[in-house]
């Protein structure tokens, strides 16, 4: 959308407003999906609600891509964002969930691998098709979007259900099957199963109706509220940082520190691109060896310093030679920090947080809260910019993520190499949460290593 929303603009004549709501309104309405998912993962289950994912974003994109109006593309982009909606909440749980503890963080962080590598991707084909006629290029740009959907869609006939799931549906069987085939021995996966049982509530593996879930949500112990702190707060600030502004208005924000020409601009973000993805498989590689947190503080740090940096060479540097190669640097270094930190972890954290029966739904309150936030700031982005500068708000967004260096020093816990079951104790108790966190010094000393 970042390289299409120019021509769409040109071939479409929307306005300013009408290109903010097209560009946010996919963030918005995926509220509508990842609420919705909860409840229909856990009555459809998690392989299945992958699928049903993949169905309402092909519809989605097929409408957008044969568009003929800015209606017709707008109700596109809705079926996109509801597809969304159900993928950024089930895809992580349903990985969590077939994991081993050792390897959970590496796995659970793929959905953020692939999303890096999708929007490289974009890039890639922004730049390819920016060449051909206005009403054409943008077509092709988000009609090759399908093509990812179909893929998941055919390997959901190979992937097996969550075990965990399974026993929640009281199918113990089908669990220990699913269990053999993803554990190192029949012995590890009967204990895994007893595990899974206790944890679910019961040995029969009663059900745990959807009220209850949502009253326990509502009116949180003490350990739940800890929790949702943790897993909802950690999704607000990936947002509310502004990463989505660098991946939808990177080639605007070349523009005003100094670069023309639309090729010239497409060519920087696919630099931009190729860093977010670079630094993601940097911290698949470190997150279950170095752990959590200290990830999450290189990261934060990382992308205070970056958009602090932006926003001054905007600001006073603004199209000469040194503010343009200071700004792509610290673009490249705010989506770098980001991904190697808070972009994976958050979805990891919110997937391995919460117990068993709450999981799905207070996974999608999370997924919830970081799409509105999403969309809140793409919508007014281009607004707010025209009224403080586009400097002025990334010096905003820089004192943002200050206070999200806070949060992960005080609110989150490190869930390295714990079982599922073991990180519901962890929350149980206040000082145990104190116990697990990692000085900064820690990220410190990562910072000098790397």
């Amino acid at each position: 959308m970042s390289g299409a929303i120019i021509f769409i603009r040109e071939d479409l004549k929307i306005t300013e407003v009408q290109q903010e709501v097209l560009v946010g309104i996919l963030s918005i309405i995926s509220l509508l999906g990842s609420l919705a998912g909860g409840k229909t993962t856990d009555a459809i289950g998690r392989k299945w609600t992958i699928g049903l994912a993949a169905v309402i974003f092909q519809i989605g994109g097929a409408i957008m891509a044969l568009a003929p109006s800015f209606k017709v593309l707008i109700i596109g982009r809705l079926l996109c964002g509801v597809g969304i909606g159900f993928g950024v909440m089930i895809a992580p749980v349903y990985i969590a969930e077939i994991s081993p503890a050792v390897a959970r963080g590496s796995l659970t962080s793929f959905p953020e691998i692939f999303i890096n590598f999708g929007i490289l991707l974009g890039y890639i084909s922004n730049y390819a098709f920016s060449k051909l006629p206005a009403h054409i290029n943008w077509r092709i740009m988000l009609g090759v979007g399908l093509i990812p959907s179909v893929v998941i869609a055919v390997a959901l006939f190979f992937i097996p259900e969550s075990p965990r799931w399974l026993v929640l549906q009281n199918r113990i069987e089908e669990a220990r099957v699913v269990l053999i085939n993803i554990t190192n021995s029949e012995k590890e996966a009967e204990e895994k199963l007893q595990e899974i049982q206790i944890a679910a509530g019961s040995a029969n593996a009663d059900k745990y109706e959807s009220k209850a879930v949502w009253l326990e949500i509502l009116r949180p112990s003490p350990p739940i509220r800890r929790m949702l702190i943790t897993g909802c707060g950690i999704q607000c600030f990936q947002q509310i940082t502004g990463i989505d502004t660098t991946v939808y208005y990177s080639p605007q924000i070349f523009k005003n520190a100094g670069i023309t020409g639309n090729s010239q601009a497409f060519a920087a973000t696919i630099a931009v691109g190729f860093t977010k993805t670079l630094f993601i498989l940097i911290a698949i590689l470190f997150i279950d060896k170095l752990g959590r947190k200290p990830l999450l503080y290189a990261s934060t740090i990382g992308m205070t310093v970056s958009l602090f940096s932006l926003s001054f060479s905007l600001a006073f540097l603004s199209h000469a030679k040194a503010g343009i190669i200071l700004a792509i640097l610290a673009v490249c270094g705010n989506v770098a920090s980001f991904s190697v930190g808070l972009g994976p972890i958050c979805w990891v954290l919110s997937s391995e947080i919460f117990p068993l029966r709450l999981r799905a739904q207070a996974s999608a309150l999370g997924a919830v809260g970081n799409r509105v936030s999403s969309g809140v700031i793409s919508m007014s982005f281009l607004s707010v910019s025209r009224t403080i500068t586009t400097a002025g708000t990334f010096f905003i967004f820089g004192l943002i993520s200050c206070f999200a260096v806070a949060f992960v020093h005080y609110c989150v816990p490190e869930t390295k190499g714990k079982t599922l079951e073991d990180i519901e104790v962890l929350f149980q108790n206040e000082g145990e949460l104190q116990v697990s966190q990692i000085e900064m010094g820690d990220a410190e000393r990562l910072m000098q290593k790397s």
